[in-house]
């Protein structure tokens, strides 16, 4: 049995080590509230960057969560290619456990291609990149995760529905340097990874939905980054099967389809 004073003794250390844990608690929740304005300058920085780009290509990686009804999150794990010519052209593929798909849009029509069901769509969308995700959001309702990255005015189409913005210090992702960013709107959080310097491009892009049951998220890692004359050359064409099974307009499939397996319960 301990003696009284081997109990002070011990009582103080746990209540040091407590004191010093919850300073450093209050250290990373200060970091953590820090410059609002720094972070919008690189959100900023980033968009005026990408619109700057007439031609890029990158690799990605995707995680898309779902959680069952019993509670249990689920990540479906995706990568792809993206090669992309503004204003009005972009080629696409993405591959997972459940699905092989490519698509192309060349200013005049989508063309979406599922090689695993041997199946594609087109859509009459003439216009810009910007104009077709509208068109695939609003008269589809087929949204693009991660989308938001391909636009000609990033920082003007996400800042204004921010009502909360932190800058979280430094991170990096795969091997860059990068300067973490979160910000809250009313109905998501979402966080960036922008590489720090004088190319801020996005290599981390979280979604999280709070006001959904575990908080899924959509995450996407961006990698193998070229832009100008070190883009990969594109004709904006799809190949299609022969065989191939034609879709209507209205069956295009979401870009990150659920899998049957995972059916939403009814």
């Amino acid at each position: 049995m301990l003696s009284k004073i081997k109990i002070a003794e011990t009582a103080t250390k746990y209540v040091s080590g407590f004191a010093v844990a919850a300073l450093a608690g209050l250290a990373i929740f200060s970091d953590a509230r820090a410059d609002e304005a720094f972070a919008k300058t690189r959100l900023k920085a980033m968009s005026d960057y990408m619109a700057a780009q007439q031609a890029i290509t990158f690799d990605y990686d995707s995680t898309l969560e779902v959680v069952s009804s019993d509670n249990q999150k689920v990540g479906l794990a995706s990568s792809g290619k993206i090669t992309l010519n503004r204003p009005d052209k972009i080629h696409g593929t993405r591959t997972g456990g459940f699905a092989d798909i490519e698509f192309s849009f060349d200013g005049k029509t989508l063309t979406f291609l599922g090689k695993n069901a041997n199946a594609y769509a087109q859509v009459d969308a003439p216009g810009t990149i910007d104009q077709l995700v509208d068109v695939l959001r609003d008269k589809y309702h087929r949204p693009v995760p991660g989308a938001d990255l391909l636009l000609s005015n990033i920082y003007g189409e996400l800042e204004p529905e921010v009502k909360s913005t932190k800058d979280l210090g430094a991170g990096v992702i795969g091997g860059v340097e990068c300067d973490h960013l979160a910000f809250r709107t009313t109905d998501v959080d979402w966080q960036i990874w922008i590489a720090s310097g004088d190319r801020p491009r996005p290599c981390r892009y979280v979604i999280t939905s709070p006001k959904l049951a575990a908080a899924p998220q959509y995450t996407i890692d961006i990698r193998s980054w070229k832009t100008g004359s070190e883009a990969a050359a594109d004709s904006f064409s799809l190949q299609l099967p022969k065989e191939a099974r034609k879709l209507s307009a209205e069956e295009v499939p979401e870009f990150d389809e659920l899998p049957s397996i995972f059916a939403l319960k009814q």
